[in-house]
């Protein structure tokens, strides 16, 4: 079963690899991720979760609030970045010194709060959508949740650590 597991992670990994480098250098305009692109990520993601967890046809009539919830998170995360690449945008022809020197530090920091609460309550609404089909999962279903979850994670990291020495390389 870990096979199957590693496998479909896998496999989600290698058809979202594109996505995560889709970085061009810092002269150039990024790439944006198309919301077809998005959407096929958020699919594949959620069949992952669905085949991994190889649900009994009882536990099924709980999935849909929890793919709604993912849904409803991956559209939030396109918004968001969608509207941080065009802020980027708008700034392109700014210094970092003038972008630094206009920056309202209030305002940043009520906006920063809005954000994080609004994820939070995101995360929460999954976290609740979840709660009836995990009462009823066998320990092997919640040990393949467990595991995909500390694989994305852990793909997730890397993909982090990747960007920061990409841009430290940039710089």
């Amino acid at each position: 079963m870990l096979k199957v597991l590693a496998g479909a992670a896998t496999a989600l990994f290698v058809a979202a690899s594109p996505l995560a480098y889709a970085q061009t250098p810092s002269a150039a305009a990024p790439e944006r991720i198309s919301a077809a692109d998005w959407n096929k990520l958020t699919d594949l993601r959620i069949d992952l979760v669905k085949s991994a967890l190889q649900m009994t046809p009882d536990q099924t009539k709980y999935w849909p609030p929890i793919e709604n919830a993912i849904r409803a998170r991956a559209e939030y995360r396109q918004a968001r970045l969608s509207q941080i690449a065009e802020t980027m945008a708008k700034r392109a022809g700014e210094s970092s010194a003038d972008v630094m020197g206009n920056r309202d530090p209030v305002a940043f920091l009520n906006h920063r709060a809005d954000v994080l609460a609004k994820r939070s309550s995101d995360l929460k609404g999954l976290a609740e959508a979840w709660q009836p089909l995990y009462q009823t999962l066998s320990p092997e279903q919640k040990k393949r949740m467990a595991t995909l979850a500390i694989l994305v994670l852990h793909d997730l990291s890397d993909a982090v650590d990747r960007r920061r020495a990409q841009a430290d390389e940039d710089d």
